[in-house]
């Protein structure tokens, strides 16, 4: 299993509560990109539309060698793969207010593209600020245990 991308700011704006494994639908030239380590999960989030999940805004640059058959849109809208009982699920939680759906990683699972979403529910500014003074906090301890050894 090898990871392509990870969304670090996922984790510093949300309180990540579950996780779920999903298949991702793409073309040949996006997974060569993928392949090279081209990506962006960033800005990027997961709708429900007509009973199908879709991945907004995650950026795959084109690649270069692709030639005149490959995709110019890099932000285009991807379709990922669950359980028909699994998105029902999920549907059900994000109509509560404050709950949406992230990609938190991309990654090869043998030679399929697999994307790691999750349920979060967004962090207040006390949240993000508490988050930002254990992280020092931990930080701190780890050079005074380095120094100590």
């Amino acid at each position: 299993m090898r990871q392509i991308a990870y969304n670090r700011y996922a984790g510093f704006e949300y309180f990540i509560l579950e996780k779920y494994e999903a298949g991702i639908v793409l073309e040949g030239a996006e997974v060569k990109s993928l392949r090279a380590g081209n990506c962006n999960l960033r800005d990027s989030f997961c709708i429900l539309r007509g009973g199908e999940l879709i991945l907004k805004n995650m950026h795959i640059p084109v690649y270069d060698k692709s030639g005149a058959f490959s995709t110019k849109d890099s932000k285009r809208d991807r379709k990922l793969l669950m359980h028909r009982a699994e998105i029902s699920r999920l549907a059900g939680k994000m109509n509560e207010k404050g709950y949406t759906l992230l990609p938190i990683s991309l990654y090869f699972s043998g030679s399929l593209v697999k994307a790691e979403i999750a349920l979060c529910k967004g962090k207040k500014t006390y949240d993000k600020k508490r988050t930002i003074a254990e992280r020092d906090k931990k930080r701190e301890l780890d050079r005074e245990i380095k120094r100590y050894i």
